[in-house]
């Protein structure tokens, strides 16, 4: 573990400002929920986390107003508390924490290639409408002797686990990219899947999703930090 720096002074107060609408919604699905922070000297600072209820990792970069060496994984809730207000621009770091499983295989720094045949942003979104509506459906369908979590959970796994169109991403990947605030139903808004190694990446102005293809073996190391997600 590297910590260099007692606190993050931010590029300005926007870049702290989503990176705690993004803490926010982690915390919304797990109130418990850890976030690993890393900047290699450059001039941003990536923070991975992972919503339990999508079984993806989720990246978002925030610009600083420093460059700094850091990783570190800490509270998302105890960072999300020492995020600046009222116009100020640093954060003190929280006491770092014993990192959960998941903060220990991180996808590849690089070698990253963008792959064909990603729908467009509006394409997804409706994709996204249309499973949330069969989920349903199939849900009220079931009889009351099988409206069990296990019933329910085998219905949203063979929902969410179809992959778009002619790639090799699930839904659940866009789901979580929504839910996050990673995704703009607006035809113009750039969205790329990126394949690097056993793992795959759907990258957003706004942050990223990444998860290990289906079947890969495991292994360990750092995504690169970058102002873009």
């Amino acid at each position: 573990m590297t910590v260099s720096v007692q606190s993050l002074r931010f590029a300005d107060a926007r870049e702290a400002a989503d990176l705690g609408a993004f803490l926010g919604r982690l915390l919304h699905y797990d109130r418990a929920a850890a976030v690993r922070l890393q900047a290699g000297g450059g001039g941003a600072v990536a923070v991975f986390g992972r919503p339990p209820s999508f079984d993806v990792l989720a990246i978002r970069t925030a610009r600083l107003a420093d460059a700094c060496d850091l990783d570190v994984t800490v509270s998302a809730g105890d960072l999300l508390e020492a995020l600046p207000d009222g116009g100020a621009d640093a954060a003190a770091l929280p006491a770092p924490v014993t990192g959960p499983p998941w903060a220990g295989v991180l996808p590849p720094r690089g070698g990253w290639r963008e792959r064909p045949g990603l729908p467009g942003p509006v394409a997804l979104r409706d994709a996204l409408t249309a499973a949330v509506t069969e989920f349903r459906t199939r849900d009220e369908a079931l009889p009351e002797d099988r409206r069990t979590r296990t019933e329910r959970d085998r219905i949203g796994h063979d929902i969410w686990s179809r992959t778009l169109a002619d790639t090799e991403l699930p839904l659940r990947a866009v789901h979580a990219a929504q839910s996050l605030g990673f995704l703009r139903a607006d035809p113009a808004f750039p969205v790329a899947l990126l394949t690097a190694g056993s793992w795959l990446r759907l990258r957003t102005p706004y942050g990223s999703v990444a998860l290990r293809r289906a079947g890969a073996a495991g292994g360990l190391g750092n995504l690169a930090v970058s102002v873009n997600g």
